[in-house]
């Protein structure tokens, strides 16, 4: 019995994700004049990224037939923390350490949702396997970006 694949470009897309990120570290360690504005952008970056997740678990719940509320509020709160982690720069508070370490926790924890999703969703294996790649990937860039 073989086991279903992701198509490449599916495969590749996704681990691309992880690219501006990287580029952002790179940046942040590589081009002083560029230190703040890569720390900035890597910050905004994970913030929509977690905000897309939250979509795609609406999505999922949505197509699951899902009748609680609390698939939903999960759903949310991806775009509320992204949200959140980007208030401190609006108000001129320390920023974007503290919230980049926020987002550096949330990311690699969000493939837990996709589990309690997949019966209902229908998600494939593989497709579990890359979002925990995907998600340590950016999980540990970004993390990189809140300690420099």
């Amino acid at each position: 019995m073989s086991r279903p694949s992701l198509p490449p470009s599916l495969t590749m897309l996704g681990l691309a994700g992880i690219a501006p990120q990287a580029i952002c570290v790179l940046a942040a360690l590589f081009v002083p004049d560029w230190r703040w504005f890569a720390i900035a952008a890597g910050c905004c970056y994970a913030a929509v990224i977690l905000s897309f997740l939250g979509g795609m678990w609406w999505m999922a719940a949505l197509i699951g037939n899902r009748r609680d509320s609390v698939s939903f509020l999960v759903a949310v709160m991806p775009s509320l923390i992204g949200w959140g982690a980007m208030l401190p720069w609006c108000f001129g508070w320390r920023w974007p350490g503290p919230s980049l370490l926020v987002l550096a926790a949330c990311l690699p924890a969000s493939p837990l949702v996709d589990y309690k999703l997949k019966a209902c969703a229908q998600l494939p294996l593989a497709w579990l396997r890359l979002r925990v790649v995907m998600a340590g990937g950016l999980g540990l860039t970004t993390l990189a970006l809140a300690l420099i």
